[in-house]
């Protein structure tokens, strides 16, 4: 259904509420008076030290919004207020969520209660000029650097490191070009039909809006588009495309359409109708137009990206820790295309190897579509560390007397943390095989993992922290007595049914047996030499003591090199612990 202007207010009005001043105009909150009651009361303009006139959305706007019971908490910067709600255990892992345009917070309701549950830190924020934020009456107070500025003082006011990032629409242009800048804040990134554009400098994308505060009726640009969304691709092919031509035409009317609101873009780019009530809590932080110029400048922010993001996307093409895209199926902008979602995938090394995915019943504003769906993913995705390439990793192995059988359990840091060297140092072999009854303890780490993707048989589900270092059970080993003192370079057996790939244009290492067996290096370990590197290992040969008529050769692939263990792996080590599987 079509939504009713709620907001609209006569030009003249509009020109008289924009261009009025007070006594009273600065950033104290007492200038607002009994406004905060009253949502329908005449806006208050204050003033910034810096010369910036503001509006702040009346408290009793957000009174009783459905599914939205959480206390807005700010941050000031340069005198204006950035919103956000911040819940789940305070002490937990951080996950920060970035919503778009004209959206606010509020697309994250079925989100929050998920990762809260999950034991996470919940913090979504409402970029300048939406949501509970303040907002700035004149849109050349806002610009897309402005935004990505606020976002990273954003994040310093409040201390965030290792971050769990979720953004979407211009989330992510913002997101992305913190992360890409700032890497190093960020433990996990997810991305819903968003990217982070590079556009060459010199190009203007799309024309300037002309006489940008004029209000206008225009045509709803949304009004074609039903309220239940119907299918608009066949798998990654546009059967019908309801935006051609749409970016100009949009930019105009966000800008200067008098019928201009928030709800019916949620409601045209939802994949489900959207009830009523939500709808207006979509609309809750702009009770009249003055309030609007955050959502009403945002498109045309694009043409403020030409030549601004090489840098960021240079960080992000370098980003190896865990990144996954979650798209909806039915969202029929660029941002919801195949090969939008697929440029992120081949040009970010985090990505390769995750299960990237394509929501069904879900349109651009996926997380109002999916939103507990998503939220029970990132909850599995963000709890884990997926092991990759060049990752450190540590074993702790328990060798017990099982019946007639020797049996090691192999306890893991893999998909829960990078084996810290303080935490791991500080373990003591003899205090462990006390606690736990085991015969014997063997102390497998540092290592060093060398595929880039695994699949086969996972953990089990059973965890056991040693010292404040978290493992998990990876595998319960027979073990034959007489494999205790096998000399390296001696084949070995390992019961698993696993497939290790290691991709095209990386450098591999490998032994090659005086019979021609081959052996892939899928570990490498300084547990006897502590100061070996992943550097080190192209020269390895010349350090190891190979017998006779072996070689060690290191050689970078052309096509992908596939290992797989159906059942038993057979496996080696040469006399520094580095553990190869036989191909």
């Amino acid at each position: 259904m079509m939504r009713s202007n709620k907001f609209s207010i006569s030009l003249a009005l509009c020109i008289f509420l924009a261009s009025c001043s007070s006594d009273n105009n600065n950033s104290n909150d007492d200038n607002l008076g009994n406004s905060v009651d009253n949502c329908q009361a005449e806006p208050q303009v204050m003033t910034t030290d810096d010369g910036i006139e503001f509006v702040r959305t009346p408290d009793a706007c957000f009174q009783s919004l459905p599914d939205w019971p959480y206390e807005p908490k700010y941050v000031e910067i340069d005198g204006l207020r950035q919103a956000y709600v911040d819940e789940g255990d305070v002490t937990g892992p951080v996950v920060l969520l970035l919503h778009g345009q004209p959206s606010w917070s509020y697309l994250y309701r079925k989100m929050i209660p998920v990762l809260s549950a999950g034991g996470f830190r919940v913090i979504a924020m409402d970029h300048l000029g939406m949501g509970r934020s303040d907002k700035p009456l004149d849109i050349g107070d806002f610009s897309y650097l402005g935004h990505h500025n606020r976002l990273e003082r954003f994040i310093e006011a409040l201390e965030l490191r290792d971050i769990n990032l979720f953004v979407q629409d211009w989330g992510s242009l913002i997101g992305l070009r913190v992360a890409g800048l700032n890497p190093d804040w960020f433990a996990r990134i997810v991305v819903g039909n968003g990217t982070l554009p590079v556009i060459p400098a010199g190009v203007q994308p799309y024309p300037a809006v002309e006489n940008p505060d004029e209000v206008v009726d225009l045509p709803n640009v949304y009004e074609n588009f039903p309220p239940q969304q119907e299918s608009f691709y066949d798998g990654c092919n546009l059967m019908y495309d309801p935006t051609t031509g749409f970016f100009s035409d949009w930019m105009n009317y966000s800008m200067k359409g008098s019928s201009f609101q928030p709800s019916s873009v949620l409601e045209a780019l939802t994949w489900f109708d959207l009830p009523d009530d939500e709808a207006a809590a979509y609309d809750a932080p702009y009770p009249t137009r003055i309030y609007l110029a955050g959502p009403r400048v945002f498109p045309s922010l694009i043409n403020e990206l030409p030549g601004v993001n090489y840098d960021a996307w240079a960080g992000l093409s370098n980003f190896e820790k865990p990144f996954l895209t979650l798209w909806a199926a039915n969202d029929p902008g660029s941002l919801g295309s195949c090969e939008t979602q697929q440029l992120l995938i081949d040009s970010i090394p985090g990505a390769r190897g995750l299960p990237h995915k394509r929501l069904a019943e879900a349109s651009h504003f996926l997380q109002d579509d999916q939103g507990e769906a998503i939220a029970q993913a990132l909850v599995g995705f963000y709890s884990t560390v997926p092991l990759r390439r060049g990752d450190r990793y540590c074993e702790v192995l328990l060798v017990k007397q099982n019946n007639n059988a020797v049996e090691a359990e192999v306890w893991g840091t893999h998909n829960l943390n990078y084996c810290p060297a303080e935490s791991w140092d500080a373990l003591d072999a003899e205090v462990i095989k006390t606690e736990t009854g085991a015969q014997a303890v063997i102390m497998n780490g540092p290592r060093f993992w060398l595929v880039n993707t695994t699949s086969g048989n996972g953990s089990y589900n059973e965890f056991k922290t040693f010292g404040d270092l978290e493992t998990r059970l990876l595998a319960k080993l027979e073990i034959d007595p007489s494999d205790a003192d096998r000399e390296p370079y001696t084949e070995g057996t390992v019961l698993r049914s696993t497939i290790y790939t290691f991709n095209s244009g990386e450098e591999i290492y490998e032994l090659t047996s005086s019979d021609g067996e081959v052996y892939v290096m899928q570990a490498m370990s300084q547990t006897v030499n502590t100061n070996l590197t992943l550097s080190d290992l192209p020269t390895l040969g010349s350090s190891l003591s190979l017998p006779d008529g072996w070689a060690y050769t290191a050689r970078t692939l052309e096509e992908d090199l596939v290992l797989t263990a159906d059942g038993e792996a057979i496996v080696i080590q040469d006399e520094l612990a580095n553990t190869y599987q036989r191909r």
